[in-house]
């Protein structure tokens, strides 16, 4: 019987689906939540702030590929292949 050969490296298919599929209700809710607490207290300028802030936060989970290609031009600045 011969051993299999080791694994080359971790398996992360499916990895960015995963993590829009956990944090999309988690990331609606606190959004929710704090923008709620801002027009309450009438801090306009911070709910202005922190819906432009959520906007580019939301953009970045849910727009295709868009964390793969983050992650592939880190590595690619970083010298990773």
């Amino acid at each position: 019987m011969t051993p299999s050969p080791p694994p080359t490296g971790v398996n992360t298919e499916g990895l960015a689906d995963f993590l829009r599929a956990f944090f999309a209700p988690l990331f609606l809710v606190v959004v929710s939540v704090v923008a709620l607490f801002f027009l309450f207290t009438r801090e306009i300028t911070r709910f202005v702030q922190f819906l432009i802030l959520a906007v580019a936060i939301g953009v970045i989970f849910y727009v295709p590929n868009i964390i793969e290609v983050t992650a592939k031009a880190i590595a690619g600045a970083l010298g990773i292949q």
